[in-house]
């Protein structure tokens, strides 16, 4: 190992300086176990070959692909965590790794957990009509709270999934690099996200990487068990399967056309892109966000729902044919009209891949899973 020293501010080795955890606010004891995990795990990050990560939510939507990825990339041992591993058929697909069932995973990282290099934080309650304020708040507040320690005291890192609904109608904007304080969530699955984000902002033992990674409305394969809460891409797919249109909400805002809704839709293959860069990146890339780092994933392109039934529609060969439905009363006056992530902060961080234009990810999404299933 390169020799290695602590100021007040800096962890230096021979070739770079790197910022560090602020340990000085532990105990004697935890602070040199902190000290000794950060110097066995944080060196020779550039070209950083992880041993072991543990992904949450692994399961479910975003983690599933999660875990596909990192089976496809090679070169770690992977943590599946979720209640079930059988409660979708993502995992029975992919190959077999090491479970972890969500309520045990505070007690196997205490007895095993030595190794964990970095935990990809996805599994929540992403159920925006659940009004069960204790459940919301357990699951999507305290679970991550737990986790957030683990990382700071072993020296891990730790991406979480944050979300765009933190930001509430938008009427003060998408930018993730204002004041978070000034945001009002319009439910409470994007009030339980913006409680640990304020929380994590006001801590000064953190992880010696880590960030909130606010997605905006993601599509993609491994989305059919959500039911209800799917993208509008599968729904609209499967409406055309079955009755040869699309059903969409009706405006129920003046100056909105029905449709017109707007969302920032951004494909699954990208989000999981953004979230690997954001783990492996070197600790001093954060060094310009000064503390806050929150960052959108998104496209930066806001698009109507109507273009996205479009298509769908495109991608199967067909004519458009759209039917607009009254608004639900459960979903009226907390639903977002328009969302666009500010994308110059993840560009800030490195991250240069392009996207996938909404009708190329699409494309990619109805030709090679949809139709394929």
């Amino acid at each position: 190992m390169a020799h290695c020293y602590f100021n007040d501010k800096f962890l230096f080795n021979a070739t770079r300086i790197t910022h560090r955890p602020p340990f000085d606010n532990y105990p004697a004891a935890a602070k040199m176990r902190l000290q000794i995990a950060f110097l066995e795990n944080a060196f020779d990050m550039s070209s950083r070959a992880f041993k072991k990560i543990v992904v949450t939510g692994a399961a479910g939507f975003i983690g599933s692909n999660l875990v596909a990825e990192l089976q496809a990339r090679g070169g770690c041992e992977i943590v599946a965590v979720d209640v079930s591993r059988d409660q979708t058929p993502y995992l029975g697909q992919l190959q077999p790794c090491e479970f972890v069932g969500r309520d045990e995973l505070a007690a196997w990282l205490e007895r095993g957990g030595a190794d964990v290099d970095a935990i990809l934080h996805i599994g929540a309650c992403s159920d925006t009509t659940n009004n069960d304020r204790a459940f919301m708040l357990r699951n999507n507040l305290e679970y991550t709270r737990t986790l957030w320690h683990f990382c700071a005291r072993r020296g891990a890192r730790f991406v979480y999934a944050s979300s765009a609904a933190t930001y509430g109608d938008g009427s003060m904007g998408y930018d993730d690099a204002g004041d978070p304080r000034a945001l009002t969530p319009l439910n409470l699955y994007g009030e339980s996200k913006h409680l640990f984000d304020l929380w994590a902002l006001e801590q000064q033992i953190t992880p010696p990487v880590w960030a909130g990674l606010k997605f905006f409305n993601v599509y993609g394969p491994r989305e059919t068990h959500k039911g209800r809460m799917a993208s509008v891409a599968l729904h609209a797919f499967n409406q055309i399967k079955q009755n040869g249109e699309v059903k969409l909400f009706a405006s129920d805002r003046a100056g909105v056309a029905d449709g017109g809704q707007q969302r920032d839709f951004v494909y699954v293959k990208d989000v999981v892109a953004a979230c690997l860069y954001c783990i492996e990146a070197q600790p001093e890339q954060y060094a310009f966000a000064r503390g806050n780092h929150l960052i959108n994933v998104g496209t930066g392109q806001a698009r109507s729902f109507a273009d996205l039934a479009r298509a769908v529609f495109a991608a199967l060969k067909l004519e458009p044919k759209i039917r607009y439905i009254p608004m639900p009363e459960d979903l009226r006056g907390k639903y977002q009209y328009f969302t666009q992530a500010r994308m110059e902060k993840l560009r800030a961080l490195g991250f240069g891949a392009p996207a996938h234009t909404l009708e190329a990810g699409v494309r990619d999404y109805v030709l090679n899973y949809l139709c394929k299933t």
